[in-house]
């Protein structure tokens, strides 16, 4: 663990920063064009990595870097890296049902994680890192566990990713968001030395 918070310390930037103090709820909300829009969250290890892949899908709005499936509320970042909180680095994903479905961001989800291993991902150990899907409502439920079922012919070993109810959702501090954007630099040395995509194509292959 010394070694992987070396490396995110390399990658961030020295500065005070507030935790974001409002609460995501599960619920569904009105764009603000008053088209309803629906919620997906998703825990794949460090959080800056799982971003990208839903930021260039046409029909998601947005995703937020935070903290959940623990009991600490108001977690800090220090205190989720500790292990002490019960939370999950995670996004969330506000997007456009009529756009994008809820199985393609579960298809998206699978090809970039390590879903073979439990309370790790790439360089990053401990249950903080566990990779789990947090389902929203039934429906969520039901295709997670499908794809999850489907994907599991591949693999000789057990995926060990877990399926459980979301429950409030912290958003991380300022500087986590969109860190890939903010710190390129940074960001592809930290994925680099995780070893993250070398990882994902033993797992996947090159597609």
């Amino acid at each position: 663990m010394r070694t992987v918070n070396y490396l995110k310390s390399l990658s961030c930037i020295a500065a005070i920063c507030l935790v974001l103090g409002g609460i995501v709820h599960a619920a569904a909300t009105p764009s603000a064009g008053g088209a309803p829009t629906a919620k997906a969250t998703f825990a794949g290890g460090c959080f800056w990595c799982m971003e990208p892949p839903y930021d260039e899908l046409d029909g998601v709005i947005s995703t937020i870097s935070g903290y959940t499936g623990g009991t600490k509320k108001n977690p800090t970042y220090e205190e989720v890296s500790a292990g002490t909180t019960g939370h999950a680095e995670a996004v969330q994903i506000t997007y456009d049902p009529k756009k994008i479905s809820y199985e393609k961001l579960l298809e998206v989800f699978w090809r970039n994680i390590d879903p073979l291993t439990a309370n790790a991902q790439f360089c990053d150990s401990g249950s903080q890192y566990r990779s789990a899907i947090f389902y929203h409502d039934e429906a969520q439920k039901s295709l997670a566990e499908a794809s999850k079922k489907s994907l599991q012919a591949r693999f000789k070993q057990p995926i060990v990713t877990e399926i459980v109810r979301a429950s409030e959702f912290y958003p991380a501090e300022d500087y986590h968001q969109d860190y890939y954007k903010k710190n390129p630099v940074r960001y592809k040395f930290y994925r680099y030395g995780c070893g993250r995509d070398r990882r994902l194509q033993q797992i996947w292959g090159a597609n």
